[in-house]
């Protein structure tokens, strides 16, 4: 079966959350509330997804965390990326393949066609999708708050 994380599914529960006011910034807290994920679980998730580019985050009182570009340039596919590492449905389908059978391999490259099929439909999906917007449907562009950047 394939299927995401916990985790993976947390964090984009919680980037649909900011997707729905991205020009907010949210604490740690007010994210856990509004998703009712556990603050731990919440700030682990945010600071992996700083880390990945997919937020930012801002320090000081009136500080938070909020998307680093609109819901509509982030692809379900770079959001699996950044909470799981990057998707190979099989060994030899990802790019650093370890498979010791790979150059004897009937199915491998059927298998590699399926992964870049699913990648491209992955790469289809925005989390303004995600978090409910019809597709094709534009979102606001990045706030004037986003050029005070600091990193934790």
């Amino acid at each position: 079966m394939l299927r995401i994380s916990k985790l993976t599914d947390y964090g984009t529960v919680i980037l649909a959350r900011l997707a729905g006011q991205p020009e907010r910034l949210w604490t740690a807290a007010e994210v856990a509330e509004a998703t009712h994920i556990g603050l731990p679980t919440v700030s682990k998730l945010l600071k992996k997804l700083q880390r990945s580019g997919l937020v930012i985050s801002t320090r000081g009182s009136h500080g938070g965390y909020q998307l680093a570009q609109p819901p509509g340039e982030i692809t379900a596919a770079r959001i699996l990326d950044a909470l799981e590492g990057p998707f190979a449905i099989t060994e030899c389908s990802g790019s650093h393949s370890t498979c010791g059978i790979e150059s004897k391999c009937a199915v491998g490259h059927t298998w590699q066609k399926v992964n870049a099929a699913i990648r491209r439909a992955l790469t289809d999906i925005s989390l303004a999708e995600l978090a409910g917007a019809p597709r094709g449907v534009t979102t606001t562009t990045v706030p004037l708050t986003r050029l005070r950047v600091s990193h934790e």
